[in-house]
């Protein structure tokens, strides 16, 4: 077999994340590429620096000490390519996440078809729709560039026209950007970028019409048909304006930028890569990965190449949590509440967080709040995911309306896991919002680590390939969920799980809104075999039964019988007496 020639040995990664800035390094170990070691600091793209590198150089300073290697030189530049094994890298990429959502203006032809398609590309990156123009809009073209005027968008997303259709229509939607764009200037502000993925006979006179005024970005057609949309060939294109946008916007990000060589991806693109290359390894399968961070819970599924992406700026733990306040927070939370709070504690604590989005939880009410906060956020950015899918087509069909097709595995990241003293609560606070069906795997991920190399794929493949092999993720546990219309207390399911190693057994019959826990230590394999009782569904069809070679996680083989959907106690005291049990269950 030839050898895969790669660009690089040692990578240095930068993820800059609205509240951490970490700085990850990889090498050659063993003549294999691992992960060796992470530095971390407070992202500083808020006030008092206003700029990225700062929190970045803390994070790498933190990577030398720990590496004992030198990777910034005496002119406070990175040092690459490396001078020599204790000097230097040989690459680096960059993620982001940082910054205010980008602000986008749609203009489309009609609501439910381009349109639609606009805003699915809107909610798959850190941006959200401010706006939208289309042929049904009734404001006159004055009001329309009042509007423009008002909103300052950051982006102007031009779609509409299948190929070789309209053109006239598209014209008349571009005049008050038209008009807008010198009026923006006149006043010394910087005008909206103009994103085009419309009919593609159109682009040169985009081109020439706007080009001289702002940044003009030409995509394919984001809807060439009306029966067939190319959603991942337009997302890059927009992952490239939306690098345009972090230069321009925050401070720090076009040095760093110029570091990687270019090599900058935006979270969302980095994390949704690296779960279409996941999702190939099994066709009955797909692969998912949720992040919940303080700017957005990004969750990206993907079946056979097929990649459903929603980065939901909305529904992040940072400052777009006061999202929350608007309205009753406390009637929102309150299915997902473990303890007796009253509405005025939940709305301080909510407000509180968007204010400092670094706080760390320090009491038994401000952990629950916490998580029945990243409960919440998941479970809608689940919901939502699961309509884009039903809308683009092509994902296997899910048990439930609401429910998510069949993954494996389930990785899972963000500060809400990976900060957890416990790994039971991490688990519950997933199984609770995203709701998996099937038998999967619930991987870990405390670095973010998938996410970063899904932007070393486009440097170094062989490295993002030898590094998924290794054990870098911390297997939390095997899940079973038994789907039933079963009576609560009906047994559902036998489990009967044997030890290759030492050839113990046990066994188990699980009742219907149980969570149960058959310990198996990471490193011992076991044969593990399912009996479904009253027609209940591991996944297989109802009734079937399965057996399986499996391996330990930190946490066993869980069995979650608890129903899908979940319905949880609607008396607040019997719903806190169960979630005692549920994580005593797991070790919590």
């Amino acid at each position: 077999m030839a050898a895969i020639e790669t660009t690089s040995d040692s990578l240095l990664a930068l993820d800059i994340g609205a509240v951490t800035t970490r700085a990850l390094f990889f090498d050659v170990v063993d003549g294999h590429y691992r992960f060796v070691a992470a530095g971390r600091a407070r992202t500083t793209a808020a006030a008092p620096f206003r700029n990225v590198m700062e929190g970045a150089r803390m994070a790498i300073d933190e990577l030398q000490q720990m590496i004992g290697r030198r990777l910034i030189g005496s002119d406070e530049a990175l040092i690459i390519p490396s001078l020599s094994s204790s000097e230097g890298v040989d690459g680096m990429v960059m993620v982001l996440s940082a910054g205010a959502p980008m602000r986008v203006l749609v203009l489309g032809l009609l609501e439910d078809v381009s349109v639609a398609s606009a805003r699915r590309l809107v909610e798959s990156l850190y941006a959200r729709t401010v706006d939208t123009f289309t042929l049904a809009d009734r404001r006159s073209l004055e009001n329309r560039l009042d509007a423009i005027l008002r909103l300052r968008p950051d982006l102007v997303m031009v779609v509409g026209g299948t190929e070789n259709g309209a053109r006239l229509s598209v014209r008349r939607l571009l005049d008050p950007v038209r008009l807008a764009l010198p009026l923006i200037a006149e006043g010394n502000a910087t005008p909206p970028q103009i994103f085009y993925a419309g009919n593609s006979a159109l682009r040169e006179e985009i081109q020439s019409m706007l080009g001289e005024a702002t940044r003009v970005w030409i995509a394919p057609n984001v809807r060439p048909a009306l029966e067939q949309e190319q959603f991942e060939t337009a997302h890059m294109a927009f992952a490239r304006a939306f690098r345009e946008h972090a230069i321009q916007t925050i401070g720090g990000v076009e040095e760093l930028d110029a570091w990687a060589g270019g090599a900058t991806l935006p979270a969302a693109t980095a994390q949704g890569r690296m779960v279409r290359f996941l999702s190939l390894g099994d066709v009955s399968k797909g692969a998912l990965s949720l992040d919940v961070g303080a700017s957005a819970t990004t969750i990206a599924a993907a079946f056979q190449g097929s990649l459903y992406l929603g980065a939901y700026t909305d529904l992040g733990l940072g400052p777009q949590v006061a999202g929350l306040a608007r309205g009753d927070a406390w009637d929102r939370l309150l299915p997902w509440l473990t303890l007796n709070l009253t509405p005025d504690a939940v709305r301080e604590y909510v407000l509180n967080k968007a204010l400092h989005p670094a706080m760390v939880p320090v009491s038994e009410e401000e952990t629950a709040l916490e998580h029945a906060i990243a409960r919440y956020a998941i479970h809608q950015g689940v919901q939502r995911l699961v309509r884009e899918m039903r809308a683009r087509g092509g994902a296997p069909a899910a048990v439930g309306a609401d429910l998510l097709p069949e993954v494996e595995p389930v990785i899972i990241t963000g500060g809400i896991f990976s900060n957890a003293a416990k790994l039971g609560p991490a688990l519950l606070t997933a199984l609770d919002g995203l709701q998996p069906v099937g038998i999967t795997a619930v991987l870990l991920d405390r670095y973010n680590l998938v996410t970063v190399l899904g932007a070393a794929a486009s440097v170094n493949p062989t490295l993002t390939a030898q590094t998924m092999d290794s054990s870098m993720l911390v297997r939390l546990a095997l899940v079973v969920t038994p789907v039933s219309r079963a009576r609560l207390g009906a047994p559902v399911l036998r489990v009967h799980l044997t030890d290759q190693d030492s050839g113990e057994e046990i066994k188990r019959q699980v009742k219907q809104g149980s969570l149960e826990v058959i310990p198996l230590a990471p490193g011992r394999r076991a044969v593990l075999r399912l009996q479904p009782l009253y027609r209940a569904d591991i996944g297989l069809g109802p009734g079937r039964k399965a057996a399986y070679e499996v391996t330990g996680s930190a946490l066993g083989v869980v069995i979650d019988a608890r129903g899908r959907p979940l319905h949880f106690h609607k008396d607040l005291a019997r719903r806190q007496e169960l979630y005692k049990k549920w994580l005593w269950s797991l070790g919590g």
